[in-house]
């Protein structure tokens, strides 16, 4: 018997038959087909993002105004000029104060009203729809109805005028409360979705634990503060930082309300930028825009790296 031996019936190691084998030159070709998807995307983030970041903190330091046609580097002599007048100090103070009012009105809301909806019910997600509804209107759009529900004679004080005949207090004219006021609307806005993060924290408690705390005799309160609350960590972690930095960055509502009065009393920095930025002092209006990234970062940091220590002790 004679066997007849063909290079066509052996095939040589490491290659199938009939086909050559993947070189490593075309297969990193095949690997750098993600680089069209990727390039607009950063391109797009450099635009308007990165690049108008960067000239807001050369510009800072300049004295550009729209009444003459030169640009020189004057150092910090813009933020002399606005702590001089009293703008910086005044808007800085401002500023904190709504961030921690909208910060503290915002979570406790939230909160309770996460404990009362956690169970999932056809009632409780119809009042989930409801409460999230504020989370879609536009921040413009619900400052103004808010300014028309709390003028002089607007609903709300047509509606304390039933038992306090003559009731007509200006809300967001008075000094003294404008700054509350334009925080709890700011409050009313996010309620909606930071009571979402609530609840999908509390139900992603395991429930066994609540069981144990029951058979050993906590009552709801124990059971809320040293199991659900300490538990909610990561979702109050969110919460809070999300809330009181984005409190810091306000702007839509206050100018839709109050436009930063009465006086300055709801002068944050964002508004006193844009009145700088209004009267033609763009130096001035790109220093306190640097001002609003400096507190972010400032507070934003110490605070995240709290709560983050905190998550991991409970």
């Amino acid at each position: 018997m004679t066997f007849v031996h063909s290079d066509a019936a052996v095939a040589a190691p490491g290659r199938s038959r009939g086909r050559h084998p993947v070189r490593p030159q075309r297969r990193r070709r095949k690997d750098l087909r993600w680089w069209p998807f990727v390039v607009p995307a950063v391109a797009l983030t450099v635009a308007f993002f990165l690049l108008p970041f960067l000239l807001n903190i050369y510009f800072a330091f300049t004295n550009w105004t729209g009444f003459s046609s030169s640009i020189k580097w004057n150092g910090i002599q813009n933020f002399i000029d606005l702590a001089d007048t009293g703008v910086l100090g005044n808007a800085i103070r401002v500023t904190i104060t709504y961030a921690i009012v909208a910060l503290v009105v915002q979570n406790t809301v939230s909160l309770i009203l996460a404990l009362l909806l956690q169970r999932t019910s056809a009632v409780n997600s119809v009042f989930r729809a409801a409460f999230f509804v504020p989370v879609l209107i536009s921040p413009v759009a619900a400052g103004y109805i808010w300014a028309a529900i709390l003028s002089p004679h607007g609903p709300l004080n047509a509606a304390i005028g039933i038992v306090i005949p003559g009731f007509d207090f200006g809300w967001m004219g008075n000094y003294d409360t404008a700054l509350f006021t334009v925080a709890f609307i700011d409050a009313w806005k996010w309620s909606g979705l930071v009571t979402l993060v609530y609840i999908a924290g509390l139900n992603s408690i395991p429930h066994s634990l609540i069981e144990a705390a029951m058979i050993d005799g906590a009552n709801s309160w124990q059971r809320f503060w040293r199991v659900k609350f300490r538990l909610l960590a990561p979702a109050f972690t969110f919460s809070v930082v999300s809330t009181f930095l984005g409190a810091l960055s306000a702007f839509d509502i206050i100018q839709a309300t109050t436009g930063g009065g009465p006086g300055d009393a709801t002068t944050v920095l964002n508004i006193a930028m844009y009145r700088q930025y209004g009267m033609g002092f763009f130096g001035s209006a790109s220093s306190l825009s640097l001002v609003v990234t400096i507190l972010v970062v400032a507070l934003g940091l110490p605070l995240i790296a709290y709560l983050r220590r905190r998550e991991i002790e409970a």
